[in-house]
């Protein structure tokens, strides 16, 4: 719900945008300043393949699994509580991250950590809705995108930074620890600028459908995670089609939900749309690849050219600066001039850059190398990614009517960060599987290869995707809903990922 037009703005309204913004842009750090503390992890916990892929992919699935329950627990006991509830946990969470003593409890506390974001970010868009309208609202939405751009891209240049410099003798405990000061400070301005406002209690939580949910993606990414590292034992493959079984099961209990009158997490009427269906696919596809194939190139320099973590963080910059400029150039006119089209040119030029990298990586010679040798075609599918970045969502949400863009937004953020979490898993297993024998070079390109695959696979998904965009100022919704919530960052978020 908006701010009625006649009544006076709330004075302290600009404070409430800075700590939203504060709040996404911890997510986005945490998101990637881990990748590149691999080899600190392993020096300092003995961390394997498979737990630094729990370490850094954990995160990301408990925060896709519980973003729609979270935007849900916002609408029920007020936006408000739940934003402090989830701020203080995030940070509370960071602390124990930190404080982590082995790799087993790390790993629990990064999902703990995840958990915490879903509770967190789902509730900034309401915030801004109830404070904001009009020109204003506009702006606010504009903001965003650069400022949580900037924050996508210093994540790993930060993590470097602070591992690198062994700040007090802190080590890779300090990329943790940062978000102490930051918590601390924006739940001090949270808790006494953001206005009380009361929830709704007669909106249901679905506590099946959440649990389904979270079992199903545990049941995919678990084997995903550990399959390579136990030789792919007939457990793994179990798992894998007991999560195919347990999303089905959660499409049917959510049509029996709204069938019985009660409040279903995802419109079930979105699940019966081809083009939203296949479109929530190709989410899964992409963001799994260009997460996957991110952290892979901070594996390659600093597991196979032994990078510094700061040289290593710096390394990622190419990538950040080419999906800049293509999701500058997509968004700025591209995507409204040729349609679903910039969909199919992104990955056309993300393959195009994935090949000129593979011939990069054979000429590269032991003790020679520097990031300069392979910028080029990291650079050029950084541009492919983000003409695609900017546009996805909106084609999508093209498909869905207007009453559904609040739940249907935040299915496609959630979906965003699972599929990274799969990516993670995904192609730390194919990297590592080379790693191992010392065969680094030859793990990039296996992971080149399995991204070629996905990017194949989501090209032709597009040609099932409505050939018109939805316009920006319509994919927040007319109104607020629970599931809106879950796309308080997204948009901005498509500009960073990568």
């Amino acid at each position: 719900m908006s701010v009625d037009p006649g009544v006076e703005p709330y004075r302290w309204r600009w404070l409430i945008l800075v700590v939203m913004i504060v709040a996404e842009v911890m997510d986005l750090l945490d998101a990637s300043i881990v990748n590149v503390a691999g080899p600190a992890l392993e020096k300092s916990l003995g961390a394997s393949s498979v737990g630094l892929q729990w370490v850094i992919g954990g995160y990301a699935l408990t925060l896709g699994a519980g973003l729609v329950l979270g935007g849900r627990l916002g609408d029920r006991y007020g936006r408000r509580r739940m934003f402090l509830v989830g701020l203080a946990a995030f940070t509370l969470s960071s602390l124990l991250c930190a404080l982590a003593p082995n790799i087993e409890s790390l790993i629990v506390f990064r999902l703990l950590q995840g958990a915490a974001g879903a509770m967190l970010l789902p509730q900034g868009l309401g915030l801004l809705r109830e404070n904001f309208s009009g020109p204003e609202l506009t702006k606010v939405f504009a903001v965003f995108g650069p400022v949580l751009g900037l924050g996508g891209i210093i994540g790993p240049v930060l993590g470097g930074f602070l591992i690198e410099g062994d700040i007090l003798g802190l080590g890779w405990r300090s990329v943790f620890l940062v978000n102490l000061p930051i918590g601390l400070a924006a739940l001090a301005v949270a808790a006494k600028f953001v206005p009380k406002k009361r929830g709704d209690r007669t909106v249901r939580v679905d506590v099946a459908g959440a649990g389904l949910v979270v079992a199903s993606c545990s049941l995919l990414v678990l084997p995903l995670n550990q399959g390579q590292e136990d030789g792919w034992p007939l457990w793994t493959w179990l798992c894998m089609a007991a999560s195919v079984v347990g999303f089905g099961l959660f499409a049917l209990q959510q049509r029996r939900a709204a069938a019985a009158g009660r409040e279903p997490l995802v419109t079930p009427a979105l699940l019966r749309k081809p083009a939203f269906t296949v479109g929530l696919g190709g989410i899964a596809l992409f963001f799994g690849g260009l997460i996957g194939t991110q952290l892979v190139l901070t594996l390659f320099l600093q597991i196979g050219q032994h990078f510094s973590a700061g040289d290593a963080g710096l390394g990622n910059l190419p990538l950040a600066v080419g999906t800049a400029i293509g999701g500058a150039v997509s968004g700025a006119f591209l995507a409204d001039k040729i349609g679903r089209k910039v969909l199919q040119v992104g990955p056309v030029i993300q393959l195009a850059g994935a090949a000129l990298l593979w011939f990069e990586l054979d000429r590269l010679h032991t003790g020679s190398f520097s990031i300069w040798d392979i910028a080029p075609g990291v650079a050029v599918a950084g541009i492919g990614a983000g003409m695609v970045i900017a546009a996805l969502f909106s084609f999508i949400l093209a498909a869905v009517d207007d009453d559904e863009i609040g739940s249907a937004s935040g299915v496609l953020s959630a979906v965003q960060a699972i599929g990274g979490s799969i990516g993670v898993a995904l192609f730390g297993s194919v990297f590592f599987a080379q790693a191992k024998t010392g065969e680094f070079t030859a793990g990039f390109h296996h992971a080149l290869i399995v991204q070629a695959c996905l990017l194949a696979a989501f090209l032709a998904i597009t040609f099932l995707l409505p050939k018109k965009g939805r316009p920006e100022d319509e994919q927040h919704g007319g109104t607020f809903s629970a599931s809106d919530a879950s796309s308080a960052g997204s948009g901005a978020k498509q500009d960073i990922t990568a």
